[in-house]
């Protein structure tokens, strides 16, 4: 049943075509960014889907935190509503990192995570909101390079961080669906380089994490993958099916355990 709901997911939204266009903004990848984006702040009993807007290592690359922004949000949350029970709201919002609010959200969603720069302001920061009980989902970010130093700013945070990968054994992966291997999902480009799944040099997906203490999760790492992709082109008959699926899969499982734990 779980699967059969995953296929009408994806091809409801092939129906649908590009009816969550990507909108275009003048995005300089930075926190003052978020003047420029039409949204409500307003306290609400449901659950908010909420991407981090971060400081870029490159202001204005065309990788930072509003990749693949706002369509993956928006079809990830279809996807949500379709699929489970959660009283999701209808609409994401993107926040700073600066931003008080912050605290209201106890899961954030960052991709192109290679690009970002933490100040030891910014660090403490997120220090508190990982303290707090938040849960921070990490998306789209290939090789060594960009692994390094999103690594470094992991230590800003957390100077005797542990970056782990996870045993797929671990709770993460069997909290609503039961995942049993990882597969790397790749950007659009997939359909038009003779299936090349790999950016850079990172070859193989990988699932990574940072726990406290108390082994909960904190930090959920998806590198050498694009999750994000599999969203935002699931509407795309170019894409195949197969990734959208597991991409939801994977995304419904973080909201969960981060809920529950």
């Amino acid at each position: 049943m779980k699967r059969a709901g995953l296929a009408a997911l994806v091809l409801g939204l092939l129906a649908l075509g590009t009816v969550f266009g990507q909108q275009e903004f003048n995005f300089f990848g930075r926190y003052d960014d978020v003047k420029y984006i039409k949204q409500e702040f307003g306290d609400t009993n449901q659950f908010v889907f909420a991407r981090l807007i971060y400081n870029g290592r490159i202001p204005g690359y065309y990788k930072n935190w509003y990749t693949d922004y706002p369509k993956c949000d928006e079809q990830l949350i279809l996807g949500i509503k379709r699929l489970t029970n959660l009283h999701i709201a209808d609409h994401e919002v993107a926040i700073p990192l600066t931003d008080p609010n912050l605290f209201k959200y106890p899961f954030l969603y960052s991709s192109e995570v290679g690009q970002l720069v933490f100040t030891d302001e910014d660090a403490a920061i997120m220090r508190e909101y990982l303290a707090r009980g938040g849960f921070w989902m990490v998306d789209d970010f290939w090789g060594s390079n960009e692994m390094d130093n999103f690594a470094h700013n992991i230590h800003k945070i957390l100077p005797d961080a542990e970056i782990k990968d996870l045993p797929m054994n671990h709770p993460i992966f069997h909290s609503f669906y039961d995942i049993d291997k990882l597969i790397q999902t790749p950007s659009l480009a997939y359909a038009f380089n003779g299936g090349v799944t790999y950016e850079t040099d990172g070859f193989y997906a990988e699932a990574k994490g940072v726990s406290d203490l108390q082994g909960r999760l904190m930090i959920f790492i998806n590198h050498n993958t694009d999750l994000g992709d599999s969203y935002e082109n699931a509407d795309d008959p170019r894409y195949p099916e197969y990734f959208s699926m597991y991409g939801y899969r994977l995304a419904i499982n973080a909201f969960l355990y981060s809920l529950t734990h």
